[in-house]
């Protein structure tokens, strides 16, 4: 996952970098970092924890400068330590330039080890920093940076959204399948680049539109400029930031997803109807998702769970043991909603089982007579290789068990998945323009000793063109 952001503004960046970084808060809880321009050097600040957390006192008032970019970080590549912590800065032959990435590199020790022999050396274990050093060098060696980026879409395999900024000009490229989103937008003194739609919001931006798979993005001010550098002939968006990862209120490649969670909902009651006395989401991902059921069946909606508030997300916490510890914590049964009733329990995804099990072993001791588990993503059958943290197939439930043996696993009376076909539907994407390699096992990218379906990507001579703002 992780959450990334860049920002030009006339009157200061700091503070718009830490509100922006709060709303993607939700894609990493790990660290927190911001980098900034200011007097022809690079400020920095970044640590361990929530963005709340990281950013105290009068930091936000030494990060001075009209450019800067920032990271919020969910670790896959590259342990949970300060080296790793992001937006990483560099100073080169005169130049200076501050990156942060969100995605993952399948050839990664490939390129380190590439770089290593050009006499490159590696202060961290990540991929944004094997990314840095491609556009470093390709500069280095008197390129400019629509001839780096080009390098880095022609050598780097996996997915990628970054932004980054040289010596106080702001630029951005997505990947050439647009596996992970990124969006810009503006503000009344600047421009903003970011994760997702929300962080534009919160800065009270206009968003303009998603940035193109395998395009640059270059900010000066309030001047925008593009070039399109790749192009494939199907795109591979991240069929998981519509189901989980994404908030509900972003839109993503022009589709709001709250409303996609709440359609799905809807199919879910069409393709297996139940008869119960009320619907309630696991909140928060289930909610969208059960008031969308709720709407098809005329079943009441009604919270069976209340959520500790102050508690992150429990998928992306970095074990399973603190996954597991943390459900109780984060959320407490409602008796006086459950004792003798029977309960459509709606979530957006069941990844290793044991979140699910918990929850409904505690509805059950709250006295509910009966607990109907509705899913809003097809069973997940193969690891993630491109950003998510499950890693191997005997962690996930659905790999190693049919519908009816996960249903025994998590103590549901009845269990039941959306389906690929309506899940694409209702997303609104062709099917191969989708990355659902996690519900498939077939991936967008060729992955040693996985099935894949391979994109073809052609390269552009492509020449930059101004993006007027809209009116």
């Amino acid at each position: 996952m992780c959450g990334i952001a860049g920002i030009t503004d006339s009157s200061g960046v700091s503070l718009s970098l830490y509100f922006a970084l709060y709303a993607l808060q939700h894609r990493g809880q790990e660290s927190a970092g911001i980098s900034t321009w200011h007097d022809c050097s690079i400020l920095k600040h970044k640590g361990h924890g929530l963005v709340s957390e990281v950013f105290k006192g009068d930091t936000l008032d030494f990060l001075k400068g009209k450019v800067g970019i920032g990271h919020v970080r969910y670790p896959t590549t590259g342990e949970n330590r300060p080296e790793n912590f992001q937006p990483f800065n560099f100073t080169f032959q005169g130049h200076s330039i501050s990156i942060a990435h969100n995605g993952n590199l399948i050839n990664m020790q490939e390129l380190r080890e590439k770089y290593e022999r050009k006499g490159q050396f590696f202060t961290s274990t990540t991929d944004t920093e094997i990314i840095a050093k491609v556009i470093i060098d390709e500069i280095r060696e008197g390129g400019e940076v629509v001839d780096a980026v080009r390098i880095c879409m022609r050598t780097l395999q996996g997915s990628y959204s970054v932004i980054f900024f040289i010596d106080g000009i702001l630029y951005a490229f997505r990947d050439p399948l647009g596996i992970k989103p990124l969006c810009f937008g503006r503000t009344r003194n600047g421009v903003v680049i970011a994760s997702e739609s929300v962080a534009i919001d919160a800065l009270e931006g206009v968003m303009e539109r998603d940035i193109n798979p395998g395009e640059l993005i270059e900010a000066r001010g309030d001047t925008v400029i593009s070039v399109q550098i790749a192009k494939s002939d199907r795109h591979a968006h991240c069929i998981f930031e519509y189901i989980y990862f994404a908030r509900a209120d972003s839109v993503i490649d022009k589709a709001l997803v709250y409303d996609i969670r709440r359609k799905i909902g809807e199919q879910l009651y069409r393709e297996m109807p139940v008869i119960a006395d009320s619907v309630s989401p696991v909140p928060d991902s289930g909610t969208a998702y059960a008031l969308g059921l709720s709407d098809a069946s005329d079943i009441p909606f009604v919270e069976c769970l209340m959520k500790n508030r102050y508690m992150g997300r429990t998928f992306i916490m970095p074990t399973q043991s603190k996954r597991e510890k943390a459900v109780r914590m984060k959320l407490n049964p409602i008796k006086y909603h459950l004792i003798g009733r029977s309960v459509v329990l709606v979530d957006d995804s069941i990844v290793r089982g044991t979140t699910s099990r918990r929850i409904i072993e505690m509805m059950h001791d709250a006295g509910a007579s009966a607990i109907h588990m509705r899913i809003g993503s097809p069973p997940i059958i193969a690891p993630c290789y491109l950003g998510v943290d499950m890693p191997t197939r005997e962690e996930l439930i659905a790999n190693k068990k049919d519908v009816e043996g996960v249903r025994e696993t998590i103590t549901a009376e009845s269990l039941h998945y959306i389906s690929l076909k309506a899940l694409v539907e209702i997303i609104g994407e062709p099917e191969d323009h989708l990355c659902n390699g996690c519900l498939t096992g077939c991936y967008p990218i060729s992955i040693p000793s996985e099935q894949s379906s391979l994109r073809c990507i052609d390269f552009l001579d492509g020449s930059y063109q101004s993006l007027l703002p809209i009116d």
